[in-house]
């Protein structure tokens, strides 16, 4: 069913979906930039057309009430936003439980225009051992798709750099609150 949605999507969408292919593995699906709650629907409709089973980090609010089963059914995994390691850990724990899944992070945080983004997604990435996918939304273009799926050296200011490049003519939905990827401490080794 989440595939022939897709389809219609796609097929009636202004947005053009390109360089896609889905990753040969398990990956952090890096969703950026994130500047409106648009961007949620676009990687939901690309995972569905490339037959990618995702899974997403959302606030614990989101999943309140009637809403969480639909959260979870849409792959999401609630996040209390007042212990960040704590997410690392449990979403590891899934991985290393057996569970195969793409992992769809949005690291410049909600919307907003940041200073840095989290470092969630490279903690997860290193600790999990999967590679990191570079999914995008540009206005300019109106397109949207998967970039490159590269392995983090551990060499966070290299390994950012390329990340940086890549998103460097990306705008988001929304421009003006676009974030530039930059962690809060690139000289870090992990």
């Amino acid at each position: 069913m989440p595939r022939l949605l897709a389809r219609i999507f796609w097929a009636f969408s202004r947005w053009k979906l390109v360089g896609s292919a889905a990753p040969g593995r398990p990956t952090v699906l890096i969703g950026a930039p994130h500047t409106s709650n648009w961007d949620f629907v676009l990687m939901l409709a690309i995972a569905w057309r490339l037959g990618i089973d995702v899974r997403w980090l959302g606030k614990k609010s989101l999943f309140a009430g009637w809403r969480e089963p639909i959260m979870r059914r849409l792959g999401g995994i609630p996040v209390d936003r007042s212990d960040p390691g704590q997410v690392v850990s449990d979403v590891v724990a899934r991985i290393r439980g057996g569970e195969v899944f793409g992992l769809v992070v949005t690291p410049d945080g909600t919307r907003g225009s940041n200073t840095y983004w989290k470092s969630g997604f490279y903690r997860i990435a290193r600790e999990a051992q999967m590679p990191v996918t570079l999914g995008f939304v540009d206005r300019t273009t109106m397109t949207t798709g998967l970039g490159p799926t590269f392995e983090l050296t551990g060499d966070v200011a290299s390994d950012m750099d390329r990340i940086r490049q890549f998103y460097a003519d990306k705008a988001g939905l929304r421009p003006e609150l676009r974030t530039e990827p930059r962690l809060r401490d690139e000289g870090a080794e992990t």
